[in-house]
């Protein structure tokens, strides 16, 4: 069964069916115990990219967004297993050639890792997600009710307000507030079944 575990703020980790351990925007929170076998960053402010807080094996690959964009074309490719295509993530606080988000299809489960954003026209694009996991922090992104609009442009499965505060795991206050279609709230150290 894939795992998804969310350590606070804009960080998760993933466990695949394989055993694979990925880790997305590693930053705040713990469980950091697992060796990487795949780190993914959407972009490079401190508090998404800290690639060195967990261990890494000889094999360990890092993603980051100048990965993900290459002479302004956004580069799919697949990586142990995982389906990764970069979609652009920007709004006053972020450029669009700074940062990316992240569509990855994991044993298949489509994730939708936005990175730091407001809405984007490009949404209106992105289909058939299970999980979308929205920043709604109303300071360098969008709020809940920009985001929980965003929500229900993509129509997940499930939408999940995360980056609630900046540099705090979680708002409980903030994560009320959301009210996206499909609303799903995790809350840091809980881990669920994909």
């Amino acid at each position: 069964m894939t795992k998804l575990l969310y350590q606070g703020h804009a960080s998760y980790r993933i466990t695949t069916n394989e055993g694979k351990i990925i880790y997305i925007d590693p930053y705040m929170g713990s469980h950091y115990d697992k060796e990487a076998d795949l780190v993914l960053v959407t972009h490079q402010h401190y508090d998404h990219n800290a690639i060195n807080k967990m261990p890494h094996k000889d094999s360990t690959i890092v993603f980051q967004n100048m990965d993900a964009i290459k002479e302004g074309t956004y580069v799919n490719t697949n990586i142990y297993g995982v389906d990764i295509n970069p979609v652009p993530a920007y709004n006053k606080n972020h450029k669009i050639n700074e940062g990316v988000g992240y569509i990855l299809n994991i044993d298949g489960i489509r994730l939708y890792f936005p990175g730091d954003t407001s809405k984007t026209e490009e949404m209106h694009n992105i289909k058939d997600i299970d999980y979308a996991f929205l920043p709604c922090d109303g300071i360098f992104n969008m709020d809940a009710s920009e985001a929980s609009l965003c929500a229900n442009i993509i129509n997940a499965k499930h939408s999940v307000p995360m980056h609630t505060y900046p540099d705090h795991l979680f708002s409980e206050e903030i994560a009320k507030k959301f009210n996206g279609i499909n609303k799903l709230v995790i809350r840091p150290n809980e881990e669920i079944d994909l």
